[in-house]
C-alpha cells in the first residue's frame, strides 16, 4: 500500500496487501450472489508508511440492509484511522455506530495497528472472535486474548453499538518473521466439516503450519466449504 492510502470494502475478494514490514491476505464471500455483505474489511497506512492499520468487522445479520450499516460502519472506520490511540478509535466508533445503528443492529470487530520499526502490534476486540497467532519458531497456534470477564466495573469488549458506554482493552505482541495472525468471522465457525458436523472451535485446535500466498486463500475456501460472508486475514511479517 501507499502511504495515506487506504483499502477495504464488503464485497468479494481474495487479495494481498503489503504494507511496510508486513505482508496481509483477505478473503471475503457475501452471502449467497450478493455484491455486498455484512462483513467489512479495511486496512490504512499512515503517512510515512510504518503504522499500518487492519479492521475486521462482522455485523449481525445478513443481507441488504446490512448491507448498508456494513457501508456506514466503512466511514466511521475511515474517519477516525488516523488517530494514535486504538482504544480511543473504538469507543469513538463504537459510541458513533451507536447513533448510527438501524433496529438495533450491532457488530463485532478486530482492530490492529502494527508498528513496522519495533515489530509490535496492538490489538483491540470488541467482541468478536478471539484470533490465532502462528509462531513460527515454535511452529505453533495459540488464541490472542483473554477469554472471560475482564474485571473492570464497566461493560467492556463488547460487540459495537449495544452500549455507548463501553471500555475497550488492547494487548499487544511482538511478531518475528514468518510469524502469523488469522483473524475471520463467525462464518468459519459455523460452517460445516467433511462428515456434516459444524465446525465450532474444532478447526482452531489443528496444529499446522499456514500457508503463503495464494495458498493460504485456498485453505480459507476449502475450510469455510458453504457461500457465507467469511472472512479471514491472514497477516504475515516479512524478513526485510
Amino acid at each position: 500500500m501507499q502511504c495515506m492510502e487506504v483499502w477495504g470494502g464488503s464485497q468479494l475478494t481474495a487479495r494481498g496487501v503489503e504494507f511496510g514490514g508486513l505482508d496481509a491476505w483477505v478473503y471475503s464471500k457475501p452471502y449467497g450472489n450478493a455484491q455486498h455483505g455484512g462483513d467489512v474489511y479495511y486496512a490504512s497506512s499512515c503517512a510515512t508508511g510504518r503504522i499500518s492499520r487492519l479492521l475486521l468487522a462482522d455485523v449481525a445479520g445478513h443481507g441488504k440492509s446490512v448491507a448498508a450499516t456494513a457501508a456506514d460502519l466503512r466511514t466511521l472506520m475511515r474517519r477516525f484511522v488516523n488517530r494514535l490511540d486504538q482504544t480511543e478509535f473504538v469507543r469513538l466508533l463504537n459510541q458513533q455506530f451507536a447513533a448510527l445503528s438501524r433496529a438495533g443492529t450491532f457488530a463485532t470487530a478486530i482492530v490492529a495497528t502494527f508498528f513496522e520499526p519495533s515489530r509490535r502490534m496492538t490489538i483491540c476486540n470488541a467482541g468478536h472472535p478471539r484470533p490465532l497467532l502462528y509462531r513460527a519458531a515454535q511452529q505453533q497456534w495459540s488464541f490472542l486474548g483473554h477469554e472471560g470477564a475482564s474485571g473492570t466495573s464497566m461493560p467492556s469488549n463488547i460487540p459495537l453499538g449495544l452500549l455507548e458506554m463501553s471500555e475497550y482493552e488492547q494487548f499487544d505482541i511482538e511478531l518475528e518473521a514468518g510469524d502469523c495472525v488469522l483473524s475471520y468471522t463467525d462464518a468459519l465457525m459455523e460452517s460445516n466439516d467433511a462428515d456434516g458436523e459444524m465446525l465450532g472451535e474444532k478447526w482452531r485446535v489443528a496444529n499446522r503450519a499456514p500457508a503463503g500466498g495464494h495458498g493460504a486463500v485456498e485453505t480459507d475456501r476449502r475450510v469455510t466449504g458453504r457461500d457465507r460472508g467469511a472472512i479471514s486475514r491472514k497477516i504475515y511479517p516479512r524478513t526485510t
